[in-house]
């Protein structure tokens, strides 16, 4: 039975099989090497002429086709990992054409093909080890994600992508077509969270996809990804949602880095860097003054651009040696209708958002659960009281004080792995003009 490239090294002396793609392949006439890769690692395969038939099919090997290969398993000090297999037998499982559609391995000058085109070829573009890492690093993280949530008591739930009602503000939905009526992709699984805060259920998290119908091309942006979101009952503040989420983070950084650290600094040249606790807060306002200070612009009154962003991120780096920093207090003009307002300040919310070097990983808020008041800020924001009775109807028959955010995987994988583009990190991009493959 095959064994992992990885094991190879346990098995020195031994006859061992192992299968993967042939990376590289040298022929030297009566000689010739494969650099074999799985998902485990690389390994230097050697066929020598005691065996013709062995090496002649080693010599009519195309790149990344994909073979078996046993032999004997031998220390080398001249290849990579100080180690070998000296094959005596290669069985081509799956012969690649002569031709890759992209460089998968660049040479010399040649440049990495247009991500537009990477993306094309999807499936060989995730063959390289960096590329492949990005979901090892995902696994891990979401394994510790519910680590965390599961064994502090949350429920995870799974509410329907397919509703009767734009959720949140109407806006950037995807509209389909539900038999005799229209339908909408789910922005967010927001209202079902506080359903389940109604419920009685108290804390619980949700792992699944949401839907933006949002124009946009940035590097950080797409029209399908997946959602972390986690919501809880009996807080008195968003200071309570943030002191929880900033828990749960450093957690999960810390897992990742364990497993993964070493392999990140590599392939990533990033030094993961697990947060101390508490990560500092600046309220919106106290941001303005900053980035005001620095000579920042201004684009939008009480919300920050991207540039923005990046900056007040620095100086929460230079001043508090911290890569998380929340900013709070958003006023109610950039937030939706449900976000709780403060009791001494109406035109301000109990929100925040959470940037990580300089993105935006989180937005979240303490919820409005005091039926009256919600109805009144629905029709503040000119919201439609009908479509929305299903979910204000959650409020009507006792409902806890809640709150929580939602948060987005790809983006903490940028920042984990210092990738420039949201694309990266998706294992299929999902944009405006990209339905496939």
């Amino acid at each position: 039975m095959a064994i992992h490239i990885s094991e190879v090294k346990n098995n020195i002396g031994k006859e061992v099989a192992v299968h993967g793609f042939a990376q590289v392949i040298r022929d030297q006439g009566k000689i010739a090497f494969i650099q074999l890769r799985d998902v485990s690692g690389l390994i230097q395969i050697v066929v020598t002429k005691e065996d013709m038939s062995v090496l002649e099919t080693a010599q009519s090997l195309s790149l990344e086709s994909v073979i078996e290969v046993t032999g004997l398993a031998k220390e080398a000090a001249q290849a990579q990992g100080g180690i070998e297999i000296e094959a005596k037998k290669i069985v081509v499982i799956s012969m690649a054409e002569p031709e890759l559609p992209i460089p998968l391995f660049e040479k010399g000058s040649q440049e990495e093909a247009d991500q537009s085109v990477r993306l094309d070829w999807r499936f060989i573009d995730l063959r390289k080890p960096k590329n492949t890492l990005i979901f090892k690093v995902w696994t891990a993280m979401e394994q510790a994600f519910r680590e965390y949530w599961t064994s502090n008591g949350y429920i995870e739930i799974h509410s329907p992508k397919l509703i009767s009602t734009a959720s949140e503000t109407g806006a950037e939905v995807f509209e389909v077509k539900y038999f005799d009526r229209k339908a909408y992709l789910a922005q967010s699984p927001q209202f079902y969270k506080q359903m389940a805060n109604a419920a009685g259920f108290e804390k619980v998290f949700e792992v699944g996809p949401v839907f933006r119908a949002e124009p946009s091309f940035t590097t950080r942006h797409a029209t399908e990804f997946v959602g972390y979101d986690a919501e809880w009952s009996y807080i008195n503040s968003h200071e309570d949602v943030m002191a929880e989420e900033e828990k749960t983070i450093a957690y999960v950084v810390e897992k990742v880095k364990a497993q993964y650290g070493e392999q990140i600094k590599e392939l990533c040249d990033r030094e993961v860097v697990v947060p101390t606790l508490p990560f500092p807060r600046i309220s919106i306002a106290d941001a303005k003054v900053i980035l005001k200070e620095r000579g920042v612009p201004s684009e939008k009154e009480g919300d920050l651009s991207p540039e923005e962003e990046r900056a007040i991120a620095a100086y929460a780096l230079e001043k508090y040696n911290n890569e998380f920093v929340f900013i709070t207090d958003y006023p109610i003009s950039v937030r939706p209708f449900y976000h709780m307002r403060h009791e001494d300040n109406p035109g301000l919310t109990k929100s925040f958002d959470l940037l990580w070097n300089g993105l935006e990983i989180t937005t979240g808020a303490q919820r409005e659960h005091r039926y009256d008041v919600l109805i009144a800020q629905a029709k503040e924001k000119g919201m439609n009281l009908e479509h929305l009775e299903f979910y204000t109807n959650f409020f009507r028959y006792g409902c806890p004080p809640h709150g929580g955010y939602g948060m987005g995987p790809n983006r903490m994988l940028m920042k984990l792995m210092n990738l420039e583009n949201v694309r990266e990190a998706s294992f299929v991009y999902r944009g405006v003009k990209r339905l496939t493959p």
